[in-house]
């Protein structure tokens, strides 16, 4: 007999993305003053203001209780609690940093984000990809190419027209970020010709 998620009852499907699950931040909850002992807390997930979930956390020495109901498909409702472990790590300046002891069977992983499903655990217990992981060599360029025209302050969109320097911003570090643009551009437009081709 195993413990909590032995067995993997838990696991939706592997090969998913974080995107895709609900989320613990603990570095969000030491921001907000959650993690002061004894403290009760809820914590809720919305989607165009919407509220679609909710938790109930209980904080106490070294760990957090998570409360909270769930079902697969339409079954029944299925009541959950059970403790997180929380682990502190000194900072450099000062202070220390609270992280997240992964509460899957046989894991214990120091993590800062939970993803939920039947329980909340790691990325790693859940088999979970980040977003870029899956991107392709085009779809990369591209979001790259994105990334650099915002930091620009250029329009979004590969296809519109550059801008100019933005005020303040060193020669140098232009001329670096245009060169890496331009690059990026013509990886994303062949690899969109070649995919066109294909179809």
């Amino acid at each position: 007999m195993g413990g909590l998620g032995s067995g993997r009852y838990w696991h939706y499907g592997a090969n998913d993305i974080t995107d895709n699950y609900r989320t613990l931040d603990v570095r969000r909850w030491q921001r907000d003053g959650f993690l002061n002992q004894n403290r009760s807390f809820g914590w809720q997930w919305s989607s165009n203001g919407e509220k679609i979930a909710s938790i109930k956390a209980r904080t106490e020495t070294d760990q957090v209780i998570l409360t909270y109901s769930h079902r697969i498909g339409d079954g029944d409702w299925i009541k959950e609690s059970y403790p997180v472990r929380l682990d502190w790590t000194p900072c450099n300046y000062g202070g220390q940093r609270a992280w997240f002891r992964c509460p899957a069977s046989g894991c214990g992983r120091r993590v800062a984000i939970l993803y939920g499903g039947t329980i909340f655990a790691c990325r790693h217990c859940h088999q979970l990809a980040y977003p870029s992981q899956r991107e392709s060599i085009g779809d990369r360029a591209t979001r790259r190419v994105d990334n650099i025209r915002k930091r620009l302050g250029w329009e979004p969109g590969m296809f519109n027209d550059d801008g100019l320097k933005p005020k303040g911003m060193h020669w140098r570090t232009f001329e670096r970020l245009t060169a890496e643009h331009d690059y990026l551009e013509e990886v994303s437009i062949g690899k969109l010709a070649k995919w066109l081709r294909l179809l």
